[in-house]
């Protein structure tokens, strides 16, 4: 009897900076951060000049095609926590903008659209 062949393992880069030491231990945010919020970049963002393979300068520039806190966490391999506190930061420094999502007074189109895109968002990760 044949033996299965071993799936193949996909190989990750392991992250060599703990999640809490780029928020400094921090875990809230002073900006609100619905995780389905679109995040935009703004010309002060990428006039920053970012460190190499910083976390923010990576979510600056995932940032220019407007993905959701909950997207920019998953392409980022970054806990949801650590990444709400990082754009956070970004939007109150002035180089992120949060598009609103919802609110009481939405209408159903308004609804509609954001649970495609949301949808969307899901099946792209």
């Amino acid at each position: 009897m044949d033996e299965p062949e071993p799936r193949p393992t996909t190989t990750r880069r392991g992250n060599l900076v703990r999640p809490y030491t780029l928020t400094a231990g921090r875990t809230g945010t002073d900006v609100e951060l619905p995780v389905e919020a679109p995040i935009q970049t703004l010309q002060a963002g990428l006039a920053h000049r970012w460190p190499a393979e910083d976390a923010k300068g990576r979510i600056i520039q995932l940032c220019v095609g407007s993905p959701s806190v909950a997207e920019i966490s998953a392409r980022l391999d970054l806990p949801l926590g650590v990444t709400r506190v990082l754009v956070g930061d970004l939007v109150l420094s002035g180089y992120l903008r949060v598009h609103r999502t919802l609110s009481e007074r939405s209408t159903r189109d308004e609804r509609h659209e954001l649970i495609g895109r949301t949808l969307r968002g899901l099946k792209a990760l």
